[in-house]
Order: structure tokens, then C-alpha cells, then sequence
């Protein structure tokens, strides 16, 4: 359904004919953390995450999973070898 409170003709997930269904009846404005993605709608009454209704809860323990300006670390580890396996496979190969 359509928002009709803050988002108002935006599609969402929490609209239900009785109103809006979310905590306590409407969704949060983006935080600084937020500026940059591609998530983010501007509608009259100021700009918000299409994704979340409360961006700000999102970004407390860690980044936001839908954040897209945001780069994950990739863990390159090497691979740790045993040195005896090591000797058992080179042996082998003679």
C-alpha cells in the first residue's frame, strides 16, 4: 500500500488500511551515516531510507546492511600450512 502519513505515495510494507503499522505509527528521518546511499528518498516532508523505517537503529552496532556508498572489508588470510603435510606432499611429488 501507499504511505500516507510521512512518506506520503510512497509503496509500503507497513501500510495497512487501519494506518501505518510500524512502532509507533511512522518512519525516522535518514542519519549522517546515511548520506550517500542510494537508499535514500526525498519526499516533502524530508529525506528517508526506502529500506528501513528507523535508519538510525540500523547503524548502532555496525553499518547498515542495505547501505550502499559503504565498502565491506574483504578478510584476505592465508591459508595457515602444516609443515608436515607440507614435507608429506613435496615427498610425494618426486
Amino acid at each position: 500500500m501507499q504511505c500516507q502519513t510521512v512518506k506520503a505515495g510512497v509503496e509500503c510494507i507497513f501500510m495497512k488500511k487501519s494506518g501505518c503499522s510500524y512502532n509507533s505509527g511512522q518512519c525516522y528521518p535518514i542519519v549522517e551515516n546515511c548520506e550517500g546511499c542510494s537508499k535514500i528518498i526525498e519526499v516533502e516532508s524530508g529525506r528517508y531510507c526506502a529500506s528501513f523505517p528507523y535508519p538510525a537503529q540500523k547503524w548502532q552496532n555496525s553499518t547498515c546492511p542495505m547501505a550502499t556508498h559503504v565498502k565491506k572489508a574483504q578478510k584476505t588470510e592465508e591459508q595457515k600450512l602444516n609443515p608436515l603435510k607440507a614435507s608429506k606432499r613435496s615427498a610425494g611429488k618426486k
